[in-house]
C-alpha cells in the first residue's frame, strides 16, 4: 500500500476520532472536505481562482485529471505475482462514479509484460478450417462495418484471495480486477463471413503476440455470437497494455480469454489444450477434480461506498454507492443488506443497464453510528441470483482461486471505519 493512501486514510481516521461524536444527525459537507478547507475561499468571501485567469488550453496537449485526484490511480500487490512483467494492476472502483472506467484506470494483468508494438507492422493472420488463409493489417480491419459496444473485462481470479476467507482491506483490492469500457471494432462473424470458415471448424485458438505467447480456445458459437476484434475503446485507439492496435473481446467470460495484441486466428475442429485452459484456468474442486472451461463470469456485485477506502464520515442520510455484472447478460435487480444479509432492500438501478456491462445502483440510508454488515446481492435476467460463499464453497470446496462471485461484506464499526470480513 502506497504512502499517499495511508497518509490519506490516517488523515480521515484522525477526524472521525476528533469529531464523530460531536455531530448532529446530517452534515451538508463531509467532515474530511471541511476539515481541509481554507476558509479565505469558503462564502461569502471570492475565492482564490476567482480573480485571475487559469491556464490556457496548450498546457496540455492530452488531459489529464486535477491535481487534487492524483489519489485516484491504479494499484498492484507486489507479493500477488512474480514480477513486474507478469502482474496485475487493480482499477480503483471506490473513486468511480457511472459505469466507464477511463482508460488510464482499467484493470491490467499481463504475463509477459507490455509489447511495443509498430502499428504500420501489425498483421492479424487467419488459417486452419477456413476456405482462404488471409492476413490482415490494421487498416484491413478498419475497412469492416464498426460495432461500438459496452462490456466488462473480468478476470477469472476477481476476488479469488477470498475462497478461505476475507484477506485484501480494500475495495480496489478485492474487487478491482474488473473495469467496463466502450468497444469499438469489427464483428468476428463478419471476418469469418470473410475467410469462409468450413463446417467442420468447431473451435478457434487465438494466439496472442505478446512474450508469454498467450493463447485460448474459443468455441465456434461463441466466436459467431458476439466476440469482437477491438482496435479502440472509449474513443481513442487501445492503450498499449490493453492490446493496442488490436485485441480480441469475449463478452462476458473470464478476461483471460481476451487475448491482447492479437495476431492470429486458427479455426479447427477441437480444443487446442492450451496451457492457460489445462494448468491454469480450472477449478480445482474439493474430490481431487477440476472443472474446465468455467468461461462465464456469474453474476457479482459489489458496494463502492461504504468500503475500506471510502469510511462513513457523517451520520444521518448516507447514500450508498456499488457496482454490478453479469456475464449471462443484464442485470435486473440489486438487493441490499446493512445487517448481514437479515434483512434486504432493492437499491435502484442507473441507466444505462446494458447486456455484460457493468451497472450502477445506490440506494439512500441513514446511519445512526451503529455498527453495519454492509451486502450486496445482484439477480441478473436468467433469475441467477448471488450466492454466498457458503453455497459457493459446498459445491466447490475451497482449493479453487478462480470464479469467486459470492456476497461479499463490508463491516461499518461505529467509528466509520470499514474492514472486509467474513460472516460465519
Amino acid at each position: 500500500m502506497d504512502q499517499e493512501k495511508t497518509k490519506n486514510t490516517l488523515s480521515r481516521r484522525q477526524v472521525l476520532g476528533g469529531t464523530a461524536a460531536a455531530l448532529g444527525s446530517v452534515t451538508a459537507i463531509p467532515f474530511a472536505s471541511a476539515a481541509e478547507s481554507n476558509p479565505a475561499n469558503l462564502p461569502p468571501s471570492v475565492p482564490e481562482w476567482t480573480p485571475y485567469l487559469g491556464a490556457g488550453v496548450d498546457v496540455n496537449p492530452y488531459g489529464m485529471p486535477s491535481e487534487h485526484e492524483s489519489h485516484v490511480i491504479r494499484r498492484n500487490v507486489e507479493w500477488l505475482t512474480a514480477s513486474t512483467e507478469s502482474s496485475i494492476n487493480f482499477t480503483p472502483l471506490q473513486d468511480l462514479d457511472g459505469i466507464v472506467t477511463p482508460n488510464g484506470l482499467c484493470f491490467e494483468r499481463h504475463h509477459g509484460g507490455v509489447p511495443e508494438v509498430v502499428p504500420a507492422d501489425y498483421r492479424l493472420m487467419i488459417n486452419g478450417l477456413v476456405d482462404r488463409e488471409l492476413i490482415f493489417t490494421i487498416d484491413d480491419l478498419k475497412r469492416f462495418p464498426q460495432v461500438n459496444r459496452f462490456h466488462f473485462l473480468e478476470c477469472a481470479a476477481n476476488g479469488g484471495m477470498e475462497w478461505r476467507g476475507a484477506q485484501l482491506n480494500g475495495c480496489q483490492y478485492t474487487f478491482g480486477m474488473v473495469h467496463n469500457v466502450q468497444y469499438s471494432g469489427v464483428r468476428l462473424s463478419d471476418i469469418c463471413r470473410e475467410v469462409g470458415v468450413k463446417p467442420s471448424a468447431k473451435w478457434v485458438l487465438a494466439e496472442g503476440g505478446d512474450s508469454a505467447g498467450m493463447n485460448r480456445s474459443v468455441p465456434i458459437e461463441k466466436i459467431l455470437d458476439d466476440c469482437m476484434i477491438a482496435y479502440s475503446m472509449n474513443g481513442e485507439a487501445l492503450r498499449p497494455e490493453q492490446g493496442y492496435p488490436a485485441r480480441l473481446v469475449v463478452p462476458g467470460w473470464e478476461g483471460n480469454m481476451w487475448v491482447k495484441w492479437i495476431r492470429r486466428l486458427e479455426f479447427g475442429d477441437a480444443p487446442y489444450m492450451a496451457r492457460e485452459e489445462t494448468s491454469k484456468y480450472t477449478d480445482l474442486m474439493e474430490n481431487g477434480k477440476a472443472r474446465m472451461f468455467t468461461w462465464v463470469m456469474d453474476a457479482k456485485s459489489v458496494v463502492t461506498s461504504p468500503c475500506p477506502e471510502k469510511p462513513m464520515m457523517a451520520k444521518g442520510q448516507n447514500l450508498l454507492k456499488g457496482l454490478a455484472w453479469s456475464g449471462r447478460g443484464k442485470i435486473t435487480r440489486v438487493d441490499v443488506s446493512l445487517d448481514g444479509g437479515v434483512n434486504w432492500k432493492t437499491a435502484e438501478l442507473h441507466g444505462p443497464v446494458l447486456s455484460k456491462s457493468l451497472t450502477r445502483f445506490t440506494m439512500p440510508f441513514e446511519w445512526n453510528g451503529e455498527e453495519m454488515k454492509v451486502q450486496s446481492r445482484a439477480i441478473d435476467e436468467t433469475g441467477y441470483v448471488q450466492p454466498t460463499i457458503q453455497a459457493l464453497q459446498k459445491e466447490r470446496g475451497v482449493n479453487s482461486i478462480y470464479h469467486n462471485n459470492s456476497i461479499a461484506t463490508w463491516l461499518v464499526k461505529s467509528n466509520g471505519e470499514v474492514e472486509n470480513v467474513r460472516l460465519g
